[in-house]
């Protein structure tokens, strides 16, 4: 009790005392005033509005707009939200702080689309996208705020950090700053799909993205399915073949565009934002979280687009040792699940950072000597940031390590050729987590950094290990396994899981949240990826695999900055089945896994061959 009573005092209190500390600060320091801004095709987008009170013709603030699907509430101008912008620290700076419902959402007018596809050539006004949104709520703000310095800057987590990266398109001359944050750029590798194959845990969140409203309104019109448990992994065995979520989403216009459309077809091509991000105008900071469960990639392929394609841009990215958006609140000791990686990392990120690219291109003289790094990264393994001039780093080397007979990982490769063999049942799938009360939420979270024990020690999962490390290993960059694998059936999903095994010897944290859980050979995951064997050869005509013959698999993974210390060891860890996560792989080729009958579901035999590697890029 007593203790329960500390943390109440030491985090809970404090917390709620900010936030009504900020309160107060926004209704004593803005103005709140909502407007209808007319898109060129004529549909009408609702804006919240803060000024700051001491603004005026003479005391000039720039914009912070954020562009959002998930509502700009509080409705009413005298209804405050709680705090401004992306930090309290830019909120106290002052900034003019915009909030838009996108077309189709909330208050807005129009129809709401998934992923808007970019137009990149528009011929008339009712060619629009979110890019055309965007410069027109730029122009429009930017010619009707009397308060306004004329400059613009975007930004944006998850959903919103999509319409950021997207408002890049638009290149309105006001707009000279945009961060993404933790934004999807294609459905088909982030958030809803990994590499195709769908991420089943998301079957939750459906409701929110696929009904259409019907007028402009401050509540919610679509309505949760009740799962009825806890336990995601039941819920999903109970549910069974993916079709039978039609008993939950007929009439769900998502759902249904996401069953028809199994293979990267044009309806998917047309939702991924890379291809359209060239001559980008603003300067970008991308921010993404190592352990970022929904949107990992998306970071990742958004900086290194922008810098193959659009090499004149100001172009940067940041990676901490967050979850989803966590860089956005303070949580004073910083942790991802049972790890922790120092205290007030995202305040650190907030003041040193992000507030200061916005004060620079925003408030500053806007040069490309921003005083900020090309790629400000975290070392998950050291618990420390650093500063690179590229990413990946320029002092890496690439470095293979060999898959053996023996369960060995190893830069050492034998001659010996042979494979290891494991029974996979998609009716006995192997949990992604060992965690049920984060089975059922919105999104998976917490397995991005979790103990890999409770996979590892079962008879369908591979495990392969380096030997004790002499020497720390630094990873900095990307990493791809390239597997030569065989099955009895004719498809797979294969799931390849990088590992960083702790000495028996390390000590707990003392802000472990689980007290059941021990460090002490902790199997933490630092990286993870599946790619279904159906699209090896390319996601547009999946094709099935044949029985018994050696196949290659190539598995790119994500980016990592991680140190494996002395004392450590490395470890993969491969398997067939990651449930609820990912949907089950009837391991019998169909056409449409969307739409396969639980006879199609069958056991089968895999082996992977010991001419498997997997490639690191390590630094020097």
């Amino acid at each position: 009790m007593k203790r329960t009573l500390y943390l109440l005092i030491l985090f809970v209190l404090p917390l709620f005392s900010s936030a009504q500390n900020n309160s107060d600060f926004v209704k004593q320091n803005y103005n709140k005033v909502e407007k209808y801004i007319t898109m060129r095709d004529g549909v009408k987008l609702f804006a919240s509005i803060y000024i700051p009170k001491d603004a005026s013709a003479t005391n000039k603030y720039p914009v912070m707009m954020q562009r959002t699907c998930y509502s700009v509430a509080p409705y009413g101008e005298d209804k405050f939200k709680t705090s401004l912008g992306p930090s309290e620290t830019m909120m106290k700076d002052k900034y003019i702080f915009v909030y838009e419902d996108v077309r189709g959402r909330w208050m807005s007018e129009g129809q709401w689309t998934n992923m808007t596809p970019v137009i990149d050539n528009k011929k008339s006004k009712t060619d629009v996208d979110e890019g055309s949104d965007t410069y027109d709520t730029v122009d429009w703000l930017v010619k009707n705020l009397k308060e306004s310095n004329g400059k613009v800057g975007q930004w944006g987590i998850s959903y919103p950090g999509f319409y950021t990266a997207a408002g890049l398109t638009a290149n309105h001359p006001a707009l000279k700053a945009s961060s993404p944050q933790a934004p999807i750029s294609d459905f088909w590798f982030d958030d809803f799909h990994h590499n195709g194959a769908f991420i089943q845990a998301y079957i939750a969140t459906f409701p929110v993205f696929g009904v259409q409203k019907t007028a402009p309104t401050t509540e919610p019109w679509y309505k949760m399915i009740d799962m009825g448990t806890k336990d995601g992994y039941q819920f999903g065995m109970d549910l069974g073949p993916l079709k039978n979520a039609d008993k939950y989403y007929s009439d769900n216009f998502f759902w249904q565009e996401t069953v028809n459309h199994p293979n990267y077809d044009e309806f998917w091509q047309k939702r991924n934002l890379l291809p359209h991000l060239k001559n980008v105008m603003p300067a970008v900071m991308t921010v993404g979280g190592w352990f970022d469960a929904e949107d990992l990639r998306g970071p990742l392929a958004i900086y290194k687009t922008i810098e193959k394609n659009s090499p004149n841009t100001y172009n940067t990215i940041v990676e901490g040792p967050f979850g989803h958006g966590r860089w956005s609140r303070e949580t004073g000791h910083t942790m991802h699940n049972d790890i922790y990686f120092g205290d007030s990392v995202a305040t650190f990120y907030q003041r040193n950072i992000e507030a200061k690219f916005f004060y620079h291109f925003l408030k500053g003289n806007g040069d490309k000597n921003s005083g900020l790094p090309e790629a400000y990264m975290f070392d998950t393994g050291k618990k420390q940031w650093e500063q690179f001039d590229q990413w990946p780093a320029k002092n890496v080397v690439k470095k293979t390590y060999s898959l053996s007979l023996k369960g060995g990982l190893s830069e050492v490769s034998t001659m010996e050729y042979g494979a290891r063999s494991f029974e996979s049942d998609p009716m006995n799938p192997v949990p992604y987590t060992n965690d049920l009360s984060t089975s059922t939420g919105f999104t998976p979270f917490n397995y991005m950094s979790e103990d890999q024990r409770f996979a590892g020690r079962r008879p369908d999962v591979l495990v392969y290990q380096t030997d004790v490390l002499d020497n720390d290993i630094t990873l900095g960059g990307e990493i791809l396994a390239k597997l030569k694998v065989s099955t009895t059936g004719t498809d797979a999903d294969w799931v390849v899981k990088l590992i960083d095994v702790y000495p028996a010897n390390e000590p707990n944290n003392e802000y472990m949240p689980n007290k059941n859980i021990t460090l002490s050979n902790y199997w933490q995951m630092v990286r993870s990826e599946v790619m279904p064997a159906r699209f090896r050869d390319g996601f547009e005509k999946p094709e099935p695999m044949v029985a018994n013959q050696e196949t290659k698999i190539e598995i790119p993974m994500q980016d990592v900055l991680h140190t494996f210390k002395r004392g450590h060891r490395m470890m993969v860890q491969i398997q067939c089945t990651w449930f609820p996560l990912i949907q089950r792989n009837p391991q019998t080729f169909v056409p449409n896994i969307y739409k396969a009958d639980a006879s199609d579901f069958q056991k089968a035999t895999q082996k992977v061959f010991n001419n498997s590697v997997i490639t690191f890029d390590v630094l020097k």
